[in-house]
């Protein structure tokens, strides 16, 4: 008989009994260090995993349409989608945002788009979590200041900016300043939001992207873990309390089809987050809980047969949630063709809900603790992902093995891996490789005028005509200062986003210090 292994290149056997299980795991609990079977210990039953759509796209305006229709159906939390322009520090009006305005996400130039974004939207009655990492400390600081003219009590505002810029050095390449400025700007966030912003998440490390871009789940939680450390470790040497911002870290994983391996990797992922904050000095049991936010997998839905992503998106909820996860956003159907419709984005939400509500999966903590199979391929992705994490820390670090390309390399080396075992059939996607139809099925997608980055424009000449151009002129000279003299980026930034201050003019002053990563 062939053998058989996963994408992570563990060998499955034909069957498991008892003695796979490592008699470590055979006593623990959930809610108790190390939380391999969960951060609370009746997890579901006590309340369930918070339900997002990530939504954003074209104008602030009619991204808040999609979002009252979310909230409407059900939505617990909100996930902000920005556009490229945004993410990478340009106004819309910028010539390098031609032809990417309003495309992948929504475009934010101002604390105005913001207001319109959450247009009668209470921030203090809500969860955010804005995908967004070069650029954060801008959006932060429109939040921040769109609560503040709410009213909100800065102190109850809950929900997380992604933050995470050494992924995007290794993965995904929205990054702006080099990456010691990038470090700064991060910790800076963690230390003004221990304090402002108690109830905020100031980092969602994010493996999500590192699988997108074709790694192993061994590698994501891996390389996902050595960033971890890396942020934690630039924040001790800040002066910060582990125990204090440790509280306020998350993460963000990729969920696949393959099941099992997704399940015993998020168990994995958890007991070794648990062990590296405690070998790092955390005492505080809070500080060593992993929690984190799922998004079902974005490059294994296909354009072929699209209703079958259905399907995939269902086995990849099942999988979260049987994983232990705190928060779950669900891919739309169409996704592979276009921004999701709002039909797709009602399916994908129903399947959470069917999830919840109608499965049974959430009656009992970790329904899956004790399998052979799940307890022994739990402890082998936990010893590959630490074989891998021991060579990223003999080269410094994260940093390190960034900017030596190690992540880069080996994350290329098992997306061409995985292409060639589907052009060979080794590897079978239904509708793509094998079962292909003739014929395909026309489905509605969502389409994004051409005219969005004129529109920007308008607003943006409005905005520039009535504010107070000595305001902004001082505003954008004190961020400089900051900067340069090494003080908190926040409150700077903050004041010149209250005084209308661009978010393509705030990171051109930093442009100007730091200058850029190239």
């Amino acid at each position: 008989m062939k053998e058989r292994k996963n994408d992570s290149e563990i060998t499955i056997k034909s069957f498991y009994t008892e003695k796979d299980i490592p008699a470590a795991f055979k006593n623990e609990v959930p809610g108790e260090f190390p939380y391999t079977r969960g951060v609370q210990k009746d997890m579901y039953r006590g309340r369930l995993w918070t339900m997002r759509q990530y939504a954003g796209f074209s104008t602030a305006e009619e991204s808040n349409k999609r979002y009252k229709y979310l909230l409407a159906h059900g939505v617990m939390g909100l996930s902000v989608a920005f556009d490229l322009p945004t993410q990478i520090g340009y106004d819309s009006s910028h010539s390098l945002a031609e032809g990417e305005v309003g495309k992948v996400g929504v475009a934010i130039d101002s604390l105005e788009d913001m207001e319109e974004l959450f247009r009668d939207i209470n921030l203090g009655e809500i969860s955010t979590s804005m995908t967004i990492n070069s650029t954060a400390f801008i959006l932060l600081a429109f939040y921040v200041s769109l609560a503040k003219k709410q009213g909100v009590d800065l102190s109850q505002l809950r929900g997380t900016i992604q933050n995470d810029i050494l992924k995007e050095y290794a993965a995904r390449g929205t990054y702006i300043y080099p990456p010691k400025a990038s470090m700064r700007i991060i910790t800076d966030i963690f230390e003004w939001c221990e304090k402002a912003l108690p109830k905020w998440n100031t980092i969602s490390i994010s493996g999500y992207h590192i699988r997108e871009a074709g790694s192993t789940a061994v590698q994501e939680i891996a390389f996902t873990l050595a960033n971890g450390k890396a942020y934690v470790k630039a924040a001790i040497d800040k002066g910060l309390d582990i125990d204090q911002f440790g509280k306020r870290l998350s993460f963000f994983y990729n969920a696949h089809n393959n099941l099992f391996e997704e399940i015993a990797k998020f168990r994995a992922a958890r007991s070794m987050w648990a062990e590296i904050m405690q070998s790092l000095g955390a005492k505080d049991p809070k500080a060593m809980m992993m929690r984190f936010h799922t998004q079902t997998g974005g490059s294994t839905l296909t354009a072929q047969q699209p209703m079958n992503n259905i399907s995939r998106v269902a086995i990849q909820t099942l999988a979260a949630v049987l994983g232990g996860t705190q928060s779950l956003h669900t891919n739309g159907f169409d996704e592979a063709l276009s921004l999701p419709t709002e039909t797709a984005a009602g399916i994908a939400l129903r399947t959470q809900q069917i999830v919840a509500y109608e499965s049974g999966v959430p009656d009992t903590a970790d329904p899956l603790a004790g399998s052979y199979y799940v307890e022994s391929l739990t402890a082998e992705i936990k010893s590959k992902a630490y074989d891998l994490i021991h060579q990223i820390d003999e080269m410094g670090g994260s940093v390190q093995a960034i900017e030596n390309g190690f992540m880069q390399n080996e994350i290329a080396k098992s997306a061409y891996t995985y292409q060639q075992e589907i052009e060979k059939k080794e590897k079978i996607i239904v509708g793509v490789n094998e079962f292909q139809e003739i014929s395909q099925h026309q489905i509605p997608v969502l389409h994004v005028d051409d005219n969005i980055r004129q529109v920007q424009m308008n607003k943006l000449e409005r905005l520039r005509n009535k504010r107070n151009q000595q305001m902004v002129k001082d505003c954008l000279e004190k961020i400089e200062n900051a900067a340069r003299n090494e003080t908190n980026l926040m409150p700077p930034v903050i004041e010149a986003a209250e005084h209308l201050c661009t978010l393509g003019e705030i990171a051109d002053v930093l442009r100007k210090v730091f200058g850029e990563y190239k």
